[in-house]
């Protein structure tokens, strides 16, 4: 499993990511709201302004305040990820 980090320590299994997207148009914040009264929301802002939307299979939201252009470069490049396999050999 690799992890990717989306800011402050945060890691999502970046296998299970299927979209990254910008939170300002409202069919987003509509999916937010959702997935908040469903309780599928994870809030990984620490209270900061959120910046990205991370879709993942298992319908969970995820905020970050980290922009979606440098989430997506974080799991494009692979230099943020964590191999949680290495992590166990330790």
């Amino acid at each position: 499993m690799k992890l990717v980090n989306i800011g402050f320590g945060n890691m999502v299994n970046a296998d299970k990511i299927i979209s990254v997207v910008s939170p300002e148009s409202a069919p987003i914040k509509r999916i937010i709201q959702d997935s908040k009264e469903k309780g599928m929301l994870i809030d990984a802002t620490h209270g900061r302004r959120t910046r990205a939307v991370i879709i993942t299979d298992s319908d969970h939201i995820v905020l970050s305040y980290l922009q979606t252009e440098t989430v997506a470069n974080r799991l494009e490049n692979g230099n943020n990820f964590i191999d949680e396999g290495a992590m166990e050999n330790e």
